[in-house]
């Protein structure tokens, strides 16, 4: 009687200490290492063996015992980061939640969709030309605007986004065009029941983003186009050539030649009178506000001072002038950038 006991007392004690074992063996190997691993292709015991050798998990034997026997484990293809903090059972609901790793994506203002394809090319989320073709989908247009347009210049609202890797590039496309509207619905309500005043000042928030990145410019910027417009003066925007060239080509161009300021085109503003057919950027909020809310002045031209701002005349001689001081003096442009603009602040 007394030797039964003694194999049930043994028994109990090997199996609490197998118990022990068991438990030590699923706990965080500790420390503050970090890794991301993509989970595609290969077992469950390839994926835990990684994160074994990576000195994120203790045990890949026992862990996969866990998985296969308790947890029931069903591993999902992602991209997942992983800490030496977590337990093995942490471990074992990352990798199947499916839930990828989240990176940043950041679209300042004034971007087009030709420097935005180039961004998302850079950050793997889809080439250039996907990017491009998706934006310029008809169908995809017309479900996001109710309008038939080129694209979705204007309406990829500028912001940090969140993507995952091998994210349908139109996730994204879709929420920066909700984005817009959220803002939008802040700035101007009322344009979202016009359509056509919808895209026109739009149009016009675009010039204003391209046109200066000082903050404290884009309302009077603003004036000087509605001044020109009630006039009937062309507008003369550089940045819409460049656009309309870059629309013909697909691709941008650095420098403005004399040819392509007299090359016919529905945005070069040299050209045509008003508008350019679309918007030639993405405005953000600042700069939808101007458009809505222009200073009240008399200026009908500005020039660059080469530094980031802007020299404003009322008349054509005073601009002449400007030009000569500002633009035709190598001294007033040498060793100036408007990225001072940014320094100076």
């Amino acid at each position: 009687m007394k030797f039964v006991k003694y194999i049930v007392a043994l028994s109990l004690l090997a199996f609490f200490v197998s118990l022990t074992y068991l438990y030590t063996q699923t706990l965080p190997v500790g420390g503050d290492k970090k890794i991301v691993h993509e989970v595609y292709s290969g077992s469950l015991r390839s994926h835990l063996q990684y994160l074994q050798k990576e000195g994120i998990l203790k045990n890949a034997l026992i862990t996969e015992i866990l998985a296969r026997l308790i947890t029931r484990t069903i591993v999902q293809k992602g991209e997942y980061e992983f800490t030496s903090s977590m337990s093995a059972p942490e471990i074992l609901r990352v990798l199947a939640s499916g839930k990828s790793v989240s990176r940043p994506i950041t679209f300042k203002e004034g971007i087009n969709i030709f420097e935005m394809a180039s961004i998302i090319q850079d950050k793997g989320l889809a080439t250039k030309e996907e990017f491009l073709k998706k934006v310029q989908d008809p169908k995809l247009i017309q479900e996001l605007l109710g309008e038939n347009h080129k694209s979705l210049e204007g309406y990829l609202y500028p912001e940090t986004y969140y993507y995952q890797k091998n994210m349908p590039i139109e996730i994204l496309i879709r929420a920066q065009v909700r984005q817009f509207f959220t803002v939008l619905s802040e700035v101007a309500p009322e344009w979202q029941g016009d359509k056509k005043k919808l895209h026109t000042m739009t149009t016009l928030a675009s010039m204003v983003e391209k046109e200066t990145g000082a903050e404290e410019e884009r309302s009077t910027i603003a004036s000087v186009f509605y001044n020109r417009l009630k006039k009937g003066m062309k507008l003369q925007s550089d940045p819409t050539i460049i656009y309309g060239i870059a629309m013909e080509r697909g691709a941008l161009i650095n420098n403005i030649r004399k040819s392509d300021i007299l090359h016919p085109s529905d945005f070069n503003t040299y050209y045509i009178r008003g508008l350019p057919l679309s918007p030639i950027a993405n405005p953000g909020k600042e700069a939808l506000e101007a458009v809505k809310n222009p200073a009240q002045t008399d200026y009908l031209y500005f020039v660059s001072m080469n530094e980031g701002r802007h020299y404003f005349s009322k008349t054509y001689e005073e601009h002449n002038k400007a030009v000569k001081e500002y633009q035709m003096n190598r001294k007033a442009r040498q060793g100036k950038s408007w990225r001072n603009l940014k320094s100076n602040k």
